[in-house]
């Protein structure tokens, strides 16, 4: 475990150099993996896993249609696929891995079947923090334990695939079995990880949802309809806007600053691109943090967890979210922007920021 100082700041850090897969396919070398769920993070977890050696299963609702996309990577019905509760009476280490509503759903049918021993665990928090809400409550004799890919199943997968890892933060909401913490690391480096940092449960899931409601999904689409909405606005014709809106930051500069920083990037612009920036970012800086501190209070009073919950307890809870999806599917940024994807020459970066 090394020490690493982030701006001033020390925190624990667990690179695959330190500990090797070779040490992870030790430590889990008597474990039964059982996946439950297949639909978001389940096939890259699972995938990744399976690749690397480990022993898994699956745990899925026969019929459904994610138990056929199983059965198409090569999972076998009967051997490494079975029903949910089966999996879950065969594993001795149950990741979790449904949406937060399907977990509060399922609880009551696999909570029998976690005994003494087991380890329970998830790639978000929800489930256990807010669990006075969700009823979601394990036993004092078992493991609860949490590693969370920064980013989705399908990047993990990929990332995996290119010989590279998602970085990954874990956590031990509960040790029963003095392995815990072992458990932890060696699943967190056994899915791909490419490091692995300390957190706990409660700062995952409220850094969690204030990213996804944040930077990471909603304010990020609210900013880029605003500025698409007031260069239409001003007779900016529609791959204008969204060229100047979307595609030079997804295409162009996203990429420049992940590899290098934003600090990199602002040093490679033009300097009018600089001085702009740096002259505007104040405004912007100002006028989002208010509504990211309610956003923050919001999420650690419960409240929009409470939110999440009744949303997806309504019994047509899913045909409203598709309508609010298609809808947003069907503005005409988006739909513009679909057309500019296939327009993307492969292999090239379009910037007249970079010289």
């Amino acid at each position: 475990m090394a020490i690493m100082n982030f701006g001033g700041v020390e925190e624990k850090v667990i690179t695959r150099e330190e500990f090797p897969l070779k040490k992870a396919k030790k430590i889990l070398a008597s474990e039964t993996i059982a996946v439950i769920g297949y639909g978001i993070q389940g096939p890259g977890q699972a995938l990744n896993l399976r690749d690397n050696g480990f022993k898994v299963i699956i745990g899925q609702r026969k019929g459904g249609a994610t138990w056929g996309k199983a059965v198409d990577d090569g999972w076998v019905p009967g051997d490494t696929l079975f029903e949910i509760e089966e999996a879950v009476k065969y594993g001795t280490v149950v990741m979790y891995l449904l949406s937060d509503a399907a977990q509060i759903e399922l609880w009551p049918r696999i909570r029998p079947y976690i005994e003494s021993g087991k380890a329970l665990y998830f790639s978000h928090g929800f489930g256990i923090v807010y669990k006075e809400r969700t009823n979601i409550i394990p036993s004092t004799d078992i493991d609860v334990i949490l590693v969370a890919p920064k980013g989705s199943g399908t990047s993990l997968r990929r990332m995996f695939l290119d010989g590279r890892g998602l970085s990954s933060s874990y956590a031990v909401f509960q040790d029963a079995t003095g392995k815990a913490l072992d458990r932890v690391i060696a699943l967190g480096i056994g899915i791909g990880s490419g490091y692995l940092f300390e957190t706990d449960f409660k700062r995952e899931v409220y850094s969690d949802l204030t990213g996804e409601r944040g930077t990471l999904m909603g304010a990020i689409q609210g900013l880029l309809l605003a500025q698409y909405e007031v260069l239409r606005e001003n007779g900016h014709n529609p791959s204008e806007a969204f060229n100047e809106t979307v595609e030079e930051l997804t295409q162009s500069l996203m990429p420049l600053f992940a590899e290098n920083g934003m600090d990199w990037m602002y040093a490679n612009c033009s300097t009018t691109a600089q001085r702009g920036a740096l002259d505007w970012m104040g405004p912007f800086h100002d006028a989002t943090k208010p509504v990211f501190e309610k956003l923050y209070r919001e999420v650690v009073s419960g409240n929009e967890a409470q939110r999440s919950i009744d949303a997806n307890s309504k019994p047509l809870y899913r045909e409203g979210l598709s309508k609010e999806l298609k809808f947003l599917r069907e503005s005409e940024m988006w739909k513009t922007g679909s057309v500019i994807r296939k327009l993307r020459p492969e292999n090239t970066i379009n910037s007249n920021c970079i010289k």
